[in-house]
């Protein structure tokens, strides 16, 4: 090959990357959305909105200088899957994901694309990161609460009914977290008096059939452990709850705002605004294996007095005094 064909082939070799690269840093960044549920629930567009918000702090605006790829899995296995194997194929420059369940099928679709999760109780158990302080791949994000909090649901529940010596316990079994919440219940128990039974998500007509029998029995009360599928049922457990005279502690406002008698847990929108600032430093650079899962910052208490008053109950005056929000 002569001296001038090889130079000039060597200088096209080096610009090659150099030019590629310009190109796609002409390209407008993109984030990919998976929402377990389905996009007409208020609860997920609330959380989409926050995260929305705390994006544009940052300066970015969908549509302007980023765009946004909304998925939502309808509480549907299959959905999800759908969802993510789109996403992952635009190709997404990062993927916020809702949900263990979600980052599940996340973590089989990609090693290479960075995920940021809002939600997950327990990250490290489920083989998601390798430590919280240092994730070590490609996923990083927000703890859905830390465990000792399933202890304070038997507390609340107990000053909230005080006649309460039986406590159903409402946990998705499948999930680590769902046993987790379970463990730290039970450690709790023997102190404040309360005979503990399970009643596992699988189906709504086993949701049904189990608080129907739990409830057979007199001083009973609920408590909802955190899970995607108390999520997808949140409206049969409040009606069931209800029929049957049980007070029901609940970890998100939500179900209070849904009829609900009493919930303590993290502000959900605050995760996804926090989410948002992983995402921003994400798009700029950093690597999700060097940015620590964080735990929630700012919890809530929600009472509904009209549920309280339905069940017959007096609210200790101590717990409204500590109520973030009071629904009458």
């Amino acid at each position: 090959m002569k001296r001038r064909e090889f130079i000039a082939l060597l200088g096209g070799a080096v610009a090659s990357p150099l030019v590629a690269r310009a190109q796609q840093s002409n390209r407008m960044p993109r984030v990919g959305v998976v929402m377990p549920g389905a996009a007409t629930d208020v609860e997920f567009q609330r959380r989409i909105t926050a995260f929305q918000q705390g994006l544009h702090e940052l300066g970015w605006t969908d549509g302007r200088n980023v765009r946004i790829d909304y998925r939502w899995g309808e509480s549907d296995a299959e959905r999800i899957r759908k969802s993510v194997a789109e996403l992952v194929a635009l190709p997404a420059d990062v993927i916020l994901a809702v949900s263990s369940e979600v980052v599940a099928v996340l973590q089989q679709a990609t090693h290479t694309v960075p995920i940021v999760f809002a939600s997950v109780a327990d990250p490290v158990g489920a083989g998601f990161v390798d430590s919280l302080a240092r994730p070590g791949g490609n996923i990083t994000g927000f703890l859905l609460f830390e465990f000792g909090l399933a202890g304070k649901w038997l507390d609340v529940l107990k000053q909230i009914a005080p006649s309460v010596t039986r406590a159903a316990i409402i946990r998705d079994p499948k999930t680590a977290a769902g046993v987790g919440q379970w463990a730290v219940i039970q450690a709790m128990a023997p102190s404040a008096g309360v005979e503990l039974s399970l009643i596992n998500i699988r189906d709504a007509g086993e949701i049904e059939r189990d608080i129907v029998a739990f409830a057979r029995s007199s001083n009973g009360g609920l408590i909802v452990t955190a899970s995607a599928l108390a999520t997808q049922h949140r409206e049969l457990i409040i009606r069931m709850a209800s029929d049957h005279r049980l007070p029901a502690v609940y970890f998100e406002r939500y179900f209070v705002a849904g009829g609900g008698l009493i919930s303590y847990g993290p502000q959900f929108d605050d995760n996804f605004r926090r989410a948002a600032t992983y995402v921003d430093r994400i798009l700029k650079g950093e690597k999700p294996a060097n940015l620590p899962v964080q735990a929630p910052t700012k919890y809530q208490l929600a009472i509904n007095l009209k549920t309280a008053d339905a069940l017959g109950l007096a609210v200790p005056p101590s717990l409204l005094a500590r109520a973030d929000e009071v629904i009458e």
